[in-house]
C-alpha cells in the first residue's frame, strides 16, 4: 500500500495548477460559445442566398472548412 506523502512544500505548484486548469475551462466554455455565434451567424448568411463559397473566400478558408464549422 501507498505511504502518504508530505507534499506542503508543493502547494504553490498545485495552487498554480489548480488556477490555470480552471482558466483552460473557462476558454473552453468561451470557444465553444463562440463557435456557436460564428455558427449562426454563417448560418443567417447563407439563409440571405450568400454561398459557403462567399463565406469561405471573405474569411480567407476553404468551402470544406465552413461545411465543418456548420457541421458542428
Amino acid at each position: 500500500m501507498a505511504t502518504s506523502r508530505d507534499l506542503s512544500t508543493h502547494e504553490a505548484a498545485f495552487t498554480r495548477i489548480k488556477e490555470v486548469r480552471a482558466q483552460a475551462l473557462h476558454h473552453a466554455r468561451l470557444a465553444q460559445q463562440y463557435a456557436a455565434e460564428r455558427r449562426d451567424l454563417m448560418q443567417q448568411l447563407i439563409d440571405q442566398g450568400v454561398t459557403q463559397s462567399d463565406i469561405a473566400r471573405e474569411l480567407g478558408v476553404s468551402r470544406q472548412a465552413i461545411q465543418k464549422m456548420l457541421a458542428v
